[in-house]
């Protein structure tokens, strides 16, 4: 693991106290990542939570947060991501439901077998909103969003 300090982009040259440090599981930025990086981030305009770029490393002091829907294929991606993830820091994953009903057996079954290599799993219920809206600005009017966030916070910064 590299030592890089984390620079913003509205203050150059000032070194930011990155608190969480996001990459989706399947490698795409949708609005769930959006939303989870919102949520975890709080209002402070990217100076505790960002999506790193691809091939970014994870910044020093910054958690590692991985994001992914409850899915199959997603839970089948963190299992090969977990068998090169090294000497960094066990990451987070939070675990954005897709649908409306439980994931399916075999990754709930997947997803508790790598939890020991993780520092924990946070779950984000299904939010119909998260559908309808534009960012994830517009998303966390919303109660059942906001709700969801505190939940998250409080799971992962253990409160």
């Amino acid at each position: 693991m590299t030592a890089q300090p984390v620079a913003s982009t509205y203050n150059v040259g000032q070194p930011v106290a990155l608190r969480y440090a996001l990459a989706s599981i399947n490698g795409g930025y949708d609005i769930a990542l959006a939303t989870v990086t919102a949520m975890l981030d709080n209002g402070s305009g990217g100076a505790r939570a960002r999506v790193l770029a691809p091939g970014e490393p994870f910044p020093y002091g910054a958690a590692p947060v991985l994001v992914g829907e409850t899915s199959l294929f997603s839970a089948r991606r963190l299992e090969g991501l977990l068998q090169v993830w090294g000497p960094r820091p066990r990451p987070w994953l939070v675990w954005v439901a897709d649908a409306p009903i439980r994931p399916v057996q075999d990754a709930r079954f997947l997803i508790r077998a790598l939890e020991g290599r993780l520092a924990g799993v946070a779950r984000v219920p299904y939010l119909p909103v998260l559908r309808a809206v534009e960012g994830p600005d517009e998303a966390l009017e919303y109660r059942d969003v906001q709700a969801a966030g505190e939940k998250l916070r409080r799971t992962i910064e253990g409160n």
